[in-house]
């Protein structure tokens, strides 16, 4: 018997109020099935859902999962079906769902199949015990089967961000790469200990230890170190040269002198004829 979904409080999100903002380029574009009437249509559909859900923009031939191509375009499955045969495929499940805690397989999953984030760790903890009893299946059956799935993309709609504002798209995120990845790789290579436990036990040398540190973490730290400054010896030294300035004196002489100003003869270019 599995156990029920546990109950959570959403969180106040873009996606839950009505927007005023004008459509522009952040502005998701919407794909329907119901609406394709050209082969064109349909390859849109479908690279939209590539993109959407495993989160590759230029989609690899290995990717490609031909069988359901094949399907949506006879018109055999629906696009929710088609969307349902991404998530339980090989490629999902090895690119995303195994590289993953459960609760960060969650966040992403809400994201590409549900258009927004988790609401709180609430929630989080909620899907984690579904995928946990269920398993990456059952979890992507519960997304594409509830309510909350029908109502915004229905059948005929390709899973889309709701409401996108000051931050990139869902589906540029990588998952691989992440701060949990890389932690991950870091214990694997450690063999479950510490990089602590590891050198005081002696096991490994501290050649091994840098081996483990990603290579570009020393180069960085090389680059935050800044040179040494003596303050107290700068300080001292500004001191000594304001109290041996010299100011130069710039005031005027004022004599006190009288001066007798002389009338000087001027020739006019006319003379001056008295009145008789």
């Amino acid at each position: 018997m599995s156990i029920p979904l546990l109950e959570y409080s959403p969180s106040s999100q873009n996606q839950r109020v009505e927007g005023y903002e004008v459509p522009n380029e952040d502005t998701s574009t919407i794909y329907r099935l119901n609406t394709a009437t050209s082969d064109a249509d349909i390859d849109a559909i479908i690279w939209a859902g590539y993109r959407q859900i495993f989160s590759e923009h230029l989609i690899l031939e290995s990717y490609r999962q031909s069988f359901l191509e094949s399907q949506l375009r006879n018109r055999a499955i629906n696009l929710r079906d088609f969307i349902r045969g991404l998530g339980k495929s090989d490629v999902y499940r090895t690119q995303v769902g195994e590289i993953n805690s459960n609760y960060r397989l969650v966040n992403i999953t809400l994201k590409r199949f549900l258009g927004r984030a988790a609401y709180n760790k609430d929630e989080e903890i909620a899907w984690s015990i579904v995928i946990a009893t269920k398993g990456l299946h059952g979890f992507i059956d519960a997304l594409l089967d509830s309510d909350e799935y029908q109502q915004n993309f229905g059948d005929d709609i390709v899973p889309f961000q709701r409401r996108r504002f000051g931050s990139r798209p869902f589906n540029l995120v990588n998952p691989r790469y992440d701060a949990y990845w890389r932690d991950i790789q870091s214990v694997r290579y450690m063999g479950g200990r510490s990089f602590y436990s590891a050198r005081t036990t002696g096991s490994l040398k501290t050649e091994d230890i840098r081996r483990a540190i990603p290579a570009n973490f020393f180069a960085m730290a090389g680059k935050l170190i800044t040179t040494e400054r003596n303050y107290q010896r700068t300080i001292a030294s500004v001191n000594s040269q304001v109290n041996t300035m010299a100011i130069p004196d710039t005031s005027r002489e004022v004599s006190t002198e009288q001066v007798t100003i002389k009338p000087v003869a001027v020739a006019l270019p006319y003379r001056y004829i008295a009145s008789n």
